[in-house]
């Protein structure tokens, strides 16, 4: 199987390019094992979060990250750093493996491409109020409680702090697909902060 991007998602000049300029250099010179280990000690964490973001099942996200760097291990050899940054080409493999996930459990549910799927999020009913909560731990709660598509766009974008021309790349969307479900996202995630009457809701998002 060809784990390379398209030519359509290629990124060779890009910041994520540059950041993982050590890896990359590791794996020119022959030290696969090398490579993959900073790649692991890297990204693990982001990829688990990514699978979580995806699954929302810890046990299936452990296992789909797991499952993920052992087909980049595999795959390493073929990566070709001309047609995309190593991020992107990692999160293209954990967002397909996830989608494949999705794709077993719930068919009409697994694209991420299609925004009917998530038109009840207009609606979003979000968990009863926790008395003392802060409004940091309300808006993790509510992000995760935002449909697959709105929370990883928001996941990636604001907490991975990548570009919207790159969590494009990685969840497979076009640009304004993405920016249109960050304003989405956004949206209710501010009127759920304004229906509990915080002052300023933008201070959090």
């Amino acid at each position: 199987m060809d784990l390379n991007p398209p030519p359509s998602l290629r990124l060779p000049d890009s910041e994520a390019a540059r950041r993982d300029a050590d890896i990359v250099a590791r794996l020119e010179q022959g030290d696969g094992a090398a490579a993959f280990e900073r790649l692991v000690a890297r990204y693990e964490g982001k990829v688990h979060r990514l699978c979580m973001a995806l699954l929302r099942d810890e046990a299936q996200a452990r296992d789909a990250a797991q499952d993920v760097f052992l087909r980049v291990w595999r795959a390493l050899g073929t990566y070709d750093h001309r047609s995309a940054a190593l991020s992107t080409w990692l999160y293209a493999i954990a967002r397909n493996r996830c989608l494949s996930l999705l794709a077993r459990r719930d068919p009409d549910h697994a694209s991420l491409s299609v925004p009917e799927v998530w038109a009840e999020a207009e609606a979003l009913a979000a968990p009863p109020d926790i008395v003392g909560e802060g409004p940091a731990a309300l808006l993790a709660r509510l992000v995760d409680a935002l449909p697959v598509a709105y929370r990883s766009c928001l996941t990636l974008f604001y907490y991975e702090d990548r570009s919207v021309a790159e969590v494009a790349q990685m969840l497979g969307l076009p640009d304004g697909t993405v920016k249109t479900h960050l304003h989405r996202a956004r949206k209710l995630l501010l009127a759920e902060f304004q229906r509990r009457g915080l002052d300023e809701p933008g201070l959090w998002l």
